[in-house]
């Protein structure tokens, strides 16, 4: 069965004089409402112990806008208004689940300008979008159709830094199937590659912020000359931020097609549980940053839920790197420069094919096994499991391989399991 997806669609727009300044207003009043909402909230629950619900909030807004100092509201639609109130209450309720911090204040000048439409508030006639409170169509630049017999249900206008406006569009799309195959493929992220494959190929890190970064250096110090609130400071600012804007861009680009590329080819994409945030090293913290690893992954993890495919993400404990796939042992030590090394059992490894390739071999026992392949922990034997489950639903699941003197006791089991995958993949690299 074919499947069906919410996807949205974005587009460059190139507003009026008078479009813009209706939308900069409504960006200004969504931020308003949510920074007012979220204060109300917390003052309700540290000074009454009182949470307040989105109804109460919506009813707030309503005794808002009747008064003198807040009257204004009235003047944009109502609708992104009521939907800020909406984010809000998630936010709320991802908290409270523990899946994310204490909501924050939005910011006029770090957070994202936007605002959303819902049905009630835009008419779609003939390809033509016309939002509330407005007379005349948004000049959209339609670089791909829409899927052929949809209209959007949701629209989402916003601005960058970089003066760029954008509309979202979210539609229901049909994902065409990929073409069959039973390939499976491990990665191993880096900065010299920006992924190592288990085949052997290396994908160049494109490096598009080191490219850039003496033209980032000049806008940047034309930047730090211009007095603060001065009109030529805001243009240097604008300079600065279309340059940011263009890393942005290319970066995306490649991720995108590398991802689809990765997800149409294999049956199964093993990666690690890289979390970024923990990686403390600041010789190589802007090289990581370019790298965009967390990026990668979460296209990943979406595009295998749309077409089918099954990512399996292994836990970042597991010794990749220094674990040999010829006699099952782990080396003690190996520093980052060392990119070939050679086991005592006289194996030549080039580190990151061999990482690669181990990722793989320890996804495959995981998805096959559904559980880790090395002895259980102390906390196994309590009943807990050994596999580490991931919240995100395109995650299938991760071997707990943390130990380096567990992966090389003498486990026969996990060591035939090794040689009889590295086998499977010997095989097919002849084919």
């Amino acid at each position: 069965m074919t499947p069906q997806v919410k996807r949205a669609f974005r587009y460059r727009v190139y507003p009026t004089g008078e479009q813009a300044a209706e939308l900069s207003r409504t960006f200004g009043c969504v931020r308003l409402v949510y920074n007012k909402a979220l204060e109300e909230r917390t003052r309700a629950w540290y000074g009454e112990q009182r949470r307040l619900s989105y109804v109460q909030s919506s009813a707030a807004l309503t005794e808002w806008k009747k008064t003198e100092e807040l009257a204004f509201l009235t003047e944009v639609s109502s609708v992104p208004l009521q939907q800020a109130l909406r984010h809000l209450q998630t936010a709320f309720g991802n908290f409270f689940a523990q899946r994310a911090k204490y909501p924050r204040y939005k910011s006029r000048k770090k957070s994202r300008a936007s605002a959303e439409y819902t049905r009630s508030a835009f008419t779609w006639r003939d390809g033509r979008l016309t939002l509330a409170k407005m007379t005349q169509p948004l000049d959209v630049r339609w670089s791909r159709p829409l899927p052929e017999g949809t209209e959007p249900t949701t629209v989402t206008v916003s601005r960058d830094a970089a003066g760029r406006w954008f509309v979202s569009l979210l539609c229901e799309d049909t994902i065409a199937p990929p073409p069959a195959t039973t390939a499976a493929v491990g990665l191993d992220a880096g900065i010299t590659s920006l992924v190592t494959l288990s085949t052997g190929e290396k994908i160049i890190n494109p490096r598009h912020e080191r490219r850039d970064r003496a033209r980032l250096a000049r806008a940047q110090k034309e930047l730090s000359r211009k007095a603060k609130g001065s009109a030529n400071r805001e243009k240097a600012r604008l300079k600065v931020a279309r340059v940011h804007a263009r890393i942005a861009d290319r970066r995306r680009d490649v991720l995108h097609k590398l991802s689809t590329r990765l997800v149409r080819e294999n049956e199964t994409v093993v990666i690690e549980d890289l979390t970024v945030r923990k990686l403390k090293n600041g010789t190589l913290a802007r090289a990581i940053s370019d790298a965009s690893w967390t990026q990668l992954r979460s296209l990943l993890e979406y595009k295998c839920a749309w077409y089918g495919r099954e990512l399996v993400v292994i836990d970042r404990f597991f010794p990749s790197s220094k674990l040999c796939g010829n006699c099952g042992s782990v080396r003690g030590r190996l520093p980052l420069n060392v990119r070939v090394w050679t086991c005592d059992c006289g194996a030549v490894h080039d580190r990151d094919v061999n990482a690669a390739r181990k990722i793989l071999a320890a996804g495959l026992a995981a998805s096959a096994c559904g559980d880790g392949v090395r002895p259980q922990r102390e906390s196994s034997r309590t009943g807990q499991s050994s596999v580490k489950q991931e919240p995100q639903r395109a995650t299938a699941g991760i071997p707990c391989l943390e130990a380096e003197e567990e992966v090389n006791s003498t486990n026969g089991e996990f060591r035939q399991l090794m040689a009889a995958i590295d086998t499977v993949l010997s095989a097919q690299e002849a084919k």
